[in-house]
């Protein structure tokens, strides 16, 4: 069942055809690289790097309006039934252990105990970040306003679903001025993955050697081998699968392949691990360039591969990530700080035309941004963690309409009539269950190793990183 609902996910080749007109505000590169329909119409997928690029950019609200519905309508109908049986089965072997709901169950060993002390934590921080949330969606219906009057547009006085990444956006490049059209010629591909493996090399004392002619399943794959650095020794090998195609899957994770641990004959057994995204592919007239935010997600996936591959565990049960879920995720968060740092992002960086560094003025307001949206960014993430508790600890809830209740109270905006994000919402079905929250539990974790050790003794200063 598990399997069954991401794979309805992964498989969907669901496109909207547009003309060039409906994308405006979409970037020439964009626009040339998608594929045309017969009738000369332009196909838009519903897969990473189509859908949040036209959420971000596109200035036409009847094509994000279209785009959210079909992106929040995926698999609905088969992936709500579903749903709906996994929280049902979940619940009943809950019972039959003994415990009051699924929640309970799951939490008994990790850092929260119960889905008493989640729902505190959740409240607690839902109440603290509203205010912060109420003045970020008063300064996005202010520039709604302003756009519709621009544009000749009827302004609704409201925040709708497909409206919040592009005016999240519009706050990132009026309020901050970063323009990610201009920002991601500095992040091509082929620099900032050299930069990021330099940087981790450096940081974590490791050599990673790629493995040329190595069997992958996908001509797109490379293999790298990772040595400790002092002595040479083979710790582990990872995979990097970083471009989308049919059939893969549509998020960006990192996949424990092997787990290293001690064998019977007292020999170790190397981690293998593989970091899966879908960041987009260059293509002969066009290279791949990467927005901030995808830098981000390329460091926070590698983080786990070397969660992966560094973890010295005697016993599978314990290698790598296989840690508490609600701390799972801290090693990754605190290291996504390297990408909001100065010297790191120099050394991840240059323009693809002419190989000059990010102009200093444009670097400097890149980490200032770092303060944008971060009320209702945070809110959504309460929103999406409140669903998996309440699907989790109550019976016969509809999951769609706990998930627009539930928006609407936290983060003030409905869902999209006739959508069903719950169906869609991979997490609920890839070992998350009743542990979304881990998320932003586990934020806090990462925030105090991160300035507590990192930033006091310096980002990339690996002497002390034995002894951390």
């Amino acid at each position: 069942t598990l399997f069954r609902s991401n794979k309805n996910l992964t498989e969907d080749i669901t496109f909207l055809p547009f003309s060039r007109e409906e994308l405006g505000g979409l970037p020439d590169d964009f626009l040339n690289a998608l594929e045309k329909t017969e009738d000369d119409k332009l196909k838009v997928t519903l897969k990473y790097p189509h859908y949040f690029p036209v959420m971000k950019k596109c200035h036409m609200p009847e094509t994000r309006r279209k785009m959210e519905q079909a992106f929040n309508s995926r698999c609905k109908e088969a992936n709500c039934l579903i749903l709906k049986e996994l929280v049902k089965l979940r619940a009943e072997k809950s019972t039959l252990l003994n415990f009051s709901t699924h929640a309970d169950f799951v939490l008994e060993m990790n850092m929260t105990k119960s889905s008493k002390t989640v729902s505190k934590f959740l409240g607690e921080l839902s109440q603290k970040l509203k205010p912060l949330g109420e003045q970020e969606r008063a300064v996005i219906l202010d520039l709604k306003k302003k756009e519709c009057e621009k544009r000749g547009l009827e302004f609704d006085g409201q925040i709708n679903a497909w409206d919040m990444r592009y005016y999240m956006n519009q706050v990132e490049e009026t309020v901050y001025s970063v323009d990610q059209n201009v920002l991601k010629e500095y992040f091509p591909m082929e620099v900032v993955t050299s930069g990021l493996l330099g940087i981790y090399q450096e940081l974590l004392g490791l050599t990673f050697h790629p493995e040329k002619d190595a069997p992958v399943w996908h001509e797109d794959v490379t293999l790298y081998s990772v040595k400790d650095a002092a002595r040479g020794q083979l710790i582990g090998k990872f995979y990097l699968d970083l471009y989308p195609r049919e059939g893969k899957y549509g998020h960006a994770a990192c996949f424990g392949l092997q787990p290293g641990c001690l064998l019977p004959d007292g020999t170790r057994q190397i981690s293998v691990a593989a970091m899966v995204a879908n960041f987009t592919k260059p293509t002969p007239d066009a290279p791949s360039l990467l927005q901030h935010d995808e830098v981000e997600t390329y460091f926070h996936e590698f983080g786990h591969v070397m969660h992966q591959l560094c973890s010295q565990a005697d016993y599978a049960m314990f290698s790598g990530t296989h840690v508490e879920r609600d701390f799972v995720e801290a090693p990754s968060q605190m290291l996504e700080n390297w990408v909001w740092e100065k010297e790191p992002l120099q050394r991840m960086s240059k323009h693809f035309k002419s190989g000059a560094p990010i102009p200093e003025e444009l670097l400097s307001k890149l980490l200032k941004s770092r303060l944008a949206n971060t009320g209702l960014f945070n809110l959504r993430q309460i929103v999406l963690a409140t669903v998996d508790q309440v699907l989790h600890t109550q019976t016969d809830v509809d999951p769609m309409e706990e998930y627009n209740r539930i928006s609407k109270e936290i983060l003030g905006i409905s869902a999209s009539p006739g959508t069903n994000m719950p169906a869609t919402f991979g997490h609920l079905a890839g070992g998350y269950d009743a542990q979304y929250y881990g998320y932003l539990w586990s934020e806090v974790y990462s925030m105090d190793m991160f300035y507590t050790r990192f930033k006091q003794e310096g980002i990339m200063n690996s002497t002390d990183r034995k002894s951390t």
